[in-house]
């Protein structure tokens, strides 16, 4: 299997891919979970970062916003992303 990075070693990417392998859809799943919830903690960080001064519900409408994107937000949460920010 060839690497979807072009950064990773090709000898790292078969071992990555032989690991991933021996994992039962359970693990697998545990593991995508948790690189999801890094990847949201991350994104909020940012957000935390760029707007100090929102408070929790504006700053998971702009987590959604980056989620669901701009359509379902303004048809669902009526909160333009384009306007409110990311």
């Amino acid at each position: 299997m060839k690497p979807s990075s072009q950064d990773t070693d090709p000898d790292a990417h078969a071992v990555q891919v032989a690991l991933l392998r021996r994992l039962s859809p359970g693990q697998r799943m545990a593991l995508t979970a948790r690189v999801r919830a890094g990847a949201e903690a991350m994104a909020e960080a940012r957000l935390r970062a760029t707007y100090p001064d929102d408070d929790d519900r504006r700053i998971r409408l702009r987590l959604a916003a980056l989620r669901y994107g701009d359509e379902l937000m303004r048809r669902v949460f009526d909160w333009d992303p384009e306007t409110e920010g990311r």
